[in-house]
């Protein structure tokens, strides 16, 4: 590395890079970096140490850590900062062990101040004129086809596909572009055609309230696919809600009512079937430490008796309940489309409610569905993105 071109922070301005100051505070245990936009970041000086991306901190060949926290001094500071045209340089003591660091991840990976998450885009019925929609030919042979429906996914909570195969399980090889099936009590796929004693309203020609699969497991299967082999009746069109949408609508509406929702658990249930008895209690909301929102368990059909709200505040659950089934009911939230032989829509299923509108008994409808994980689905976008780089 150009000696010229190094800078020492004891602390110390600097002109060059991603950063153009830098300080070393409280004793050296913290890090101040300045963008050029005049953008403060701090950085602890064991977070820093904890994250050395040397060979041995961490695994060249994947990443993972080769050190426990013991490892690393209680009394680990900054002895040294070197900025340079192409990175940080940073020396720890006690150790006296230099690293060097990549600007550009340590903004990413910032901690100190956040940037807006800009990936989810919470939608209702406007979203009716452009639903996102991939070819299934397409996806298939070309990767920035397959990251582009993966990213509707992510961002919109859910995908439609057209042009696929007419045959039987064709819905195993969508899963197999970016994961794996998740088999459950209903096998790696299930039936979706009337049947005379049905052991789910699924599969019935009645119609359904919008809402999530499977709440009674831990953890809920969080992708769902449905897959139209025929579909010649009358009615039966896939209804989509957005289940953050209505969520934000009831925190702006009914701020006590969202209180109530992810404050107290609900209990769903399943034992429609031999050998099966499915309980879990969880929240109908439900919300990471620092409050945001993270999924959603809605199911009448599947709702056991509410027994973990206080007998002063259950007449006000209901209340909330009733509110949040308004939202879900309401015809601005929803966008629905028919499926056609060869069609098939992509849910997130701690997300996107769906429903089915009622359909006659003449004609022959037929889809099959099928269980994945969100995380299958990510971990196949992050390579995609990572090798073609994001739109």
């Amino acid at each position: 590395m150009d000696k010229g071109l190094m800078q020492k922070a004891e602390p110390g301005s600097i002109d060059m890079g991603v950063f153009n100051h830098c300080d070393i505070l409280e004793e050296g245990r913290v890090l101040a970096l300045v963008t050029p936009q005049g953008e403060r970041v701090r950085f602890h000086a064991v977070w820093l140490r904890d994250n050395a991306p040397d060979d041995k901190t961490r695994s060249a060949q994947n990443g993972q850590k080769l050190i426990t926290l013991s490892d690393i001094p209680e009394n680990v500071s900054l002895k040294n900062v070197e900025l340079h045209a192409d990175g940080i340089r940073i020396t720890f003591s006690p150790e006296d062990k230099s690293v060097f660091f990549d600007p550009a991840w340590l903004l990413d990976n910032r901690y100190d101040t956040k940037p807006a998450q800009s990936d989810r885009k919470t939608w209702d019925s406007e979203l009716s004129a452009t639903i996102p929609v991939g070819r299934y030919p397409e996806i298939c042979h070309q990767e920035e086809a397959l990251r582009d429906w993966l990213s509707h996914i992510r961002t919109y909570g859910f995908a439609k596909l057209t042009g696929g195969p007419k045959k039987p399980q064709a819905l195993l090889d969508v899963i197999g572009l970016f994961g794996f099936v998740r088999e459950t009590n209903y096998g790696k796929w299930f039936e979706v055609r009337t049947e005379v004693n049905p052991v789910n309203l699924a599969f019935t020609g009645l119609g359904l309230q919008a809402h999530t699969d499977n709440p009674y497991r831990d953890p809920v299967p969080t992708l769902q696919l449905l897959y139209c082999l025929e579909n010649s009746v009358d009615g039966g069109d896939s209804i989509l809600v957005d289940g953050f949408r209505a969520i934000e609508r009831l925190k702006e509406e009914r701020p006590t009512y969202f209180d109530l929702l992810s404050g107290y658990n609900a209990r769903f249930v399943y034992e429609g079937a031999d050998g099966v008895c499915l309980h879990s209690q969880r929240p109908m909301i439900e919300t990471g430490p620092d409050g945001e929102v993270i999924g959603i368990r809605f199911n009448n059909r599947s709702c056991a008796p509410l027994v973990d709200v206080p007998f002063d505040r259950m007449q006000d659950y209901y209340a909330a309940y009733r509110y949040l089934s308004g939202l879900i009911d309401d015809p601005s939230m929803a966008v629905s489309f028919s499926l056609g032989p060869g069609e098939c829509f992509l849910v997130d299923n701690t997300r996107i409610l769906h429903a089915r509108r009622s359909f006659s008994g003449s004609g022959s409808r037929w889809l099959q569905g099928c269980y994945a994980d969100r995380d299958g689905l990510l971990s196949k976008l992050a390579v995609l993105e990572k090798t073609q780089g994001r739109n």
